[in-house]
Parts: C-alpha cells; sequence; structure tokens
C-alpha cells in the first residue's frame, strides 16, 4: 500500500499531504506506530487444510468481509472532490464498515444513503448540546455504531501544520460544524488554522460522566477510541462501551505516547472479554492485520492508505487499496496455517527487541 502514497504525492499539495502523512512533535508516536508491527513476528502453523481460507469476521456483532474499518479521518475533500462519499461506496465494495468524522467535508445523511455500513465518529463539544444532538442525528441518518474519540482535548501540535500554516482549500468545510467554516479556511499570521478552529469547538472538559450521558442517550453500540492505558479500558467496559479502540491518534497527539500494538495485549487482558477490542496505528498491509489478530484484538482501523488511494483515483483508488488489503490478509492467514480469522487469534507471536540508535 506504500504504492498508493507515492501516487498521492504526486498530485496533492504538500501542505495537504502533510496534513495527512503528519504527526505531532518530533513525530517520535508516528514513527513508533510502524516500527511496532516490524517488531512483532508469528509463529506459523504448518500441516493444516487452508484450501478454504476466508478473511470474513464480525465487528460489533455485524458481519464483514475482513475484520477492518475505515478509521475517522477528516475532510476527505481536500483530496477528491467526492470526498466521503467515494470513500463510503469504495467501503460497501469491500464490505466493510466506513466511519464517517465529525469534520467530515460531507453530512452524514449523505453518506449513509450511499448503503453500506456507517458509523460515526464524535468529538465532544464546548456545547454539550450540539454533541448529544450529531450523536442523535448519526442515529437518525442510519449509523449502525457511535465512536467517540477520546484521546483530543485539543489537537496536537503538529509542527508541519503550524510551518505550513495549514489552513482548508477553498470549497472544503467541516459538513457538521457550520459555524465553523468560514475560521477552518482562514489562515491565521501563524500556525494552523484547522488547530485553532478544534480548540474553539472541542471541549477539554470530557470526562467519565460524559461516556456515561453519552451511552443513556443512544441505543448505537459505543465505541471509546483512544484508549491506551488497561484502567481506562476497564472502566470504559464498565461504563457500558461496546468496544475501545486502542490508539494513540495515529502519532497526531501525545508525542512520544505508546504505539496501539504495544498497548493492545495489556488492554485485552484487563477487559477479559467484557469489550470489543480494536486497534490503529500503522496498518499498512495484510500482514498487519493478522498481527492484531493474534495479539488479541477483534479488529483494526485504516486510516490514511484509503485517504491516498482516494486522493490518487478517487472511488477506484479506495476500491484498490482495500482489495489490496483483503488479498494481502488472506495470503497471510493461509500462511500462517489459518483457514480463518479465528485462527489468527491463536497464532503464538514473538516481540523482538527495539532496536538500538
Amino acid at each position: 500500500m506504500d504504492d498508493a502514497e507515492r501516487a498521492a504525492a504526486a498530485v496533492l499539495p504538500p501542505e495537504v499531504r502533510d496534513f495527512i502523512a503528519g504527526g505531532s512533535g518530533r513525530e517520535r508516536a508516528l514513527a513508533a506506530n510502524r516500527e511496532a508491527f516490524d517488531r512483532v513476528f508469528v509463529t506459523p502453523r504448518v500441516l493444516r487444510d487452508v484450501s478454504g481460507c476466508g478473511t470474513e469476521a464480525v465487528l460489533l456483532g455485524r458481519p464483514v468481509r475482513m475484520p477492518v474499518a475505515i478509521a475517522p479521518v477528516a475532510y476527505h475533500r481536500m483530496v477528491h472532490p467526492d470526498g466521503e462519499l467515494a470513500t463510503a461506496r469504495a467501503a460497501k465494495a469491500a464490505g466493510v464498515p466506513f466511519t464517517v468524522a465529525t469534520l467530515s467535508s460531507v453530512p452524514v445523511e449523505e453518506v449513509t444513503a450511499a448503503g453500506g455500513s456507517v458509523w460515526f465518529q464524535l468529538y465532544w463539544l464546548r456545547e454539550r448540546g450540539r454533541s448529544l444532538e450529531l450523536a442523535r442525528r448519526a442515529e437518525d441518518a442510519g449509523c449502525e455504531a457511535l465512536m467517540l474519540t477520546v484521546d483530543v482535548p485539543w489537537m496536537g501540535r503538529r509542527l508541519r501544520d503550524v510551518r505550513n500554516r495549514f489552513a482548508l482549500p477553498a470549497g472544503v468545510r467541516a459538513a457538521h460544524l457550520d459555524t465553523g467554516a468560514a475560521s477552518v479556511a482562514h489562515r491565521p499570521g501563524g500556525g494552523s488554522a484547522v488547530a485553532a478552529h478544534t480548540a474553539r469547538a472541542f471541549s477539554p472538559a470530557l470526562t467519565w460522566s460524559c461516556v456515561e450521558e453519552l451511552r443513556a442517550a443512544t441505543r448505537l453500540p459505543l465505541v471509546l477510541k483512544g484508549v491506551l492505558a488497561p484502567e481506562d479500558a476497564v472502566r470504559a467496559a464498565e461504563s457500558g462501551v461496546d468496544a475501545v479502540v486502542v490508539s494513540n491518534h495515529g502519532g497526531r497527539q501525545l508525542d512520544g505516547a505508546l504505539p496501539g500494538l504495544d498497548a493492545l495485549p495489556a488492554v485485552v487482558e484487563a477487559v477479559g472479554g467484557a469489550c470489543e477490542v480494536m486497534v490503529d496505528g500503522g496498518v499498512r498491509g495484510g500482514t498487519d492485520v493478522l498481527t492484531a489478530l493474534a495479539l488479541g484484538a477483534s479488529g483494526v482501523l485504516v486510516g490514511r492508505p484509503p485517504m491516498w488511494g482516494l486522493a490518487a483515483g478517487g472511488e477506484d483508488g479506495v476500491r484498490r487499496v482495500l482489495d489490496l488489503l483483503a488479498c494481502e490478509l488472506g495470503d497471510a492467514l493461509g500462511l500462517a496455517g489459518c483457514a480463518g480469522t479465528a485462527g489468527a487469534r491463536r497464532l503464538r507471536t514473538v516481540r523482538l527487541p527495539q532496536a538500538g540508535p
């Protein structure tokens, strides 16, 4: 899937590519996400019948063609005019869920009208009533799950965006936060316009009481994204949360935060099956999905690669990325001696020590 990133780099303005690719601070957490996968090896089993090997799984109680969901990523229309509609259609064709972001450039109602399995990602806003209104709006639109992002009291210092004085391209807006559209497009004297906008919109007072309020306000499965500490995962399950996504936000929040893959085993052990556990950050191929399953995840979220596919080829580009991921996962499962995704969770793993400087 690195080919998709190279193809996207050839057509995207450098500041847009930086907005998607970049992380916070010195980008240690960003690099560590990929390095975490590179350190984990699985022990294949042999003499297993894999002639009927399949990638099917279940996420949040619903069947999927592979244990993958498209992660929430803001402003798809930055990279292609069809935006989230193209990505959602490609996800539908691939048989995987697509997550509409609060900062989507297309309204959720238009995305769900395209069909397929759609989840909605929610940021807790300073205007609490608007947060609950967005949750109800997503439910009314036909979304199948709510995903509350819990690791963004404000946006991390993403130095590429600061240096680029990043602002949204003309014609791109936050479809669910209309009042902020002009401010996101305004290029300030210094820094990132997107960071300034989210600082005004997002609440730094998100607490467990907000989670419980949201849990009581919706019938949909509730997912918390951005959990790394086992204690927080246990508290989430006790609060009635259906799943957690073990994540350091793609290396875009606290620089130096533990990679999701490294945090995953302890979270899985701590919750003991009381809620589903997914992981994101650094997934770049089918072997990575196999690795996450072997470490106890029910599935993975993938964010940047579909955006690269969208930039390079619109809906067809996203389809190619997801088709490649499914092909690689099927190949990895079979070569590991697994007739299906359930078998991957019984594989042994070995984690090599981190290389020195």
